[in-house]
């Protein structure tokens, strides 16, 4: 695929079309409530951290976000274990109070859905560390969510993230296409994402009855959602690996 890749700071009138770009992030997901506080802030207030690709016909097939950081501010240093929530609220707070960033962290890399399967994970990806790197940064990290983690949501993440192919690559699809580009596993991220909900917001997000206690496995989770009836809610608490790339 010929593609083109722009951030929106250049080419702001592709705001709209970045936000249409049909995606295949399961709903549950969209219900973080730090995301939703912050992850769409990113292409306005921070436009030029936000990549998109345009295919041979301009339209929008990709977008990656990024955001900067303050890693080694006091009282922070180490990766957090709140992962992909925690670096959305730093980078906010650094925002607002004009803290100095020394490193930038992946936030989410998109493919439209008919544009799967032709690289273009990579390809974005590239793009994100090139961006970084212009603006002076050493080091991209990310808190990735392995694409296959929820083929196995009883299999513990540390386990999962360190499994190797023959030729030492990670077994996971994404985990690999980060450690060819150069990046290696930091530490586990636990608790990366928290989604809790009513009952019936579950029912909607999953279309599963959610009526018994214990864990219910749902499609596109990485571990099953814990499920308390008798209190009305249920809970999906997500771990991420977190991997750096040296630039």
């Amino acid at each position: 695929m010929d593609i083109k890749v722009s951030s929106l700071a250049e080419r702001p009138d592709r705001l709209p079309a970045v936000f249409d770009m049909p995606d295949t992030w399961p709903e549950f997901v969209t219900n973080d409530p730090v995301g939703a506080t912050h992850y769409g802030r990113i292409p306005t207030e921070l436009p030029e951290y936000a990549l998109f690709a345009e295919d041979e016909d301009g339209r929008v097939v990709a977008h990656a976000y990024s955001v900067p950081f303050a890693l080694d501010a006091p009282g922070r240093g180490t990766l957090p274990a709140r992962g992909w929530d925690q670096v959305l609220a730093w980078a906010f707070a650094d925002l607002r109070r004009g803290t100095r960033p020394d490193t930038v962290s992946a936030i989410s890399v998109t493919i439209a859905p008919h544009a799967q399967g032709r690289g273009l994970s990579a390809v974005l990806l590239s793009a994100m560390r090139d961006n970084a790197r212009e603006r002076g940064f050493r080091e991209v990290v990310a808190p990735v969510r392995p694409s296959a983690k929820h083929r196995e949501p009883h299999t513990p993440i540390t386990e999962y993230a360190h499994r190797v192919r023959p030729d030492g690559l990670p077994e996971d699809p994404w985990l690999r296409v980060h450690a060819r580009a150069g990046a290696t596993i930091d530490s586990i991220a636990p608790a990366s994402m928290t989604v809790g909900g009513s009952l019936e917001e579950w029912r909607r997000w999953t279309g599963l009855p959610f009526d018994r206690p214990g864990d219910i496995e749902v499609p596109g989770a990485l571990v099953p959602v814990r499920c308390e009836p008798e209190r009305g809610y249920a809970v999906y608490v997500e771990p991420n690996v977190w991997m750096r790339h040296p630039l």
